[in-house]
C-alpha cells in the first residue's frame, strides 16, 4: 500500500498483518481525497482517523496538506504498525495517537473539521458514533450504503439523525459515504 498524492506520493506505507484490519483501497482511498479535495476541505485540516489501522486514511490527509490528525485505534499490533508508519514518514509532529475505542474517544478531540471512519465491516452503531462526532463532516467507510441508514430500512425509524448524506461510491465490496450535519 502507497500513499497516493501529495507530498508523500508514492511512499510506502505498512500494514498490520492478518484480518483485525482492513485497509482503505488505494483506489478509493484516491477518489475520495480527490472529492475532498474538490470541496476544499483538505488543506489545513485538523483530521480524525478513527478506527485508524494503519494509518492510511490520516496519512493520505496530512500528504495532501491536513495540519494535524489524531489517529484512533485500540488494537496493539495496528498501534505498533501506525506509530512505524507515522515514524517512517515523518509525520509524528503533525499527528496524536490516542490508544483506545473510537466510540469513547471520539467525542473527546473536538477541534476536528473532518473525520475519517472506516471500522470494521460488522460495525453497526453509527447513530451512537455520530452524535459523538463534534464535527460538520465525516467520510465513513461501510459494508452497505449509508442512505440505508436514514431511510429507516424496512418502515424502521431512521437510525441517524441530524446528518445527511451527501455522496456514496462504491468500490467492490466497500461503500464511502459523505455525511454532512444538518443545520
Amino acid at each position: 500500500m502507497r500513499v497516493v498524492a501529495g507530498e508523500l506520493r508514492g511512499r510506502r506505507i505498512n500494514a498490520p498483518l492478518g484480518k483485525k484490519t482492513r485497509p482503505t483501497t488505494d483506489k478509493a482511498r484516491e477518489a475520495t481525497f480527490n472529492a475532498l479535495g474538490s470541496l476544499g476541505v483538505v488543506v489545513g485540516a485538523r483530521v480524525i482517523d478513527a478506527f485508524a489501522g494503519s494509518g492510511a486514511l490520516g496519512i493520505e490527509a496530512l500528504s495532501r496538506g491536513a495540519e494535524h490528525c489524531t489517529f484512533i485505534e485500540r488494537d496493539r499490533e495496528a498501534l505498533e504498525v501506525l506509530h512505524e508508519n507515522l515514524e517512517t514518514l515523518g509525520l509524528t509532529d503533525r499527528s496524536t495517537v490516542v490508544r483506545g475505542d473510537a466510540m469513547t474517544n471520539i467525542g473527546l478531540v473536538r477541534n476536528a473539521s473532518l473525520v475519517l471512519a472506516d471500522p470494521p465491516y460488522e460495525f453497526k452503531q453509527w447513530g451512537r458514533f455520530l452524535g459523538e462526532v463534534a464535527c460538520d463532516l465525516v467520510v465513513a467507510e461501510s459494508d452497505r450504503d449509508m442512505n440505508d441508514e436514514f431511510s429507516g430500512v424496512n418502515g424502521a425509524l431512521p437510525a441517524i439523525i441530524g446528518w445527511e448524506v451527501t455522496r456514496v461510491k462504491r468500490y467492490g465490496r466497500a461503500y464511502v459515504s459523505f455525511l454532512q450535519r444538518l443545520a
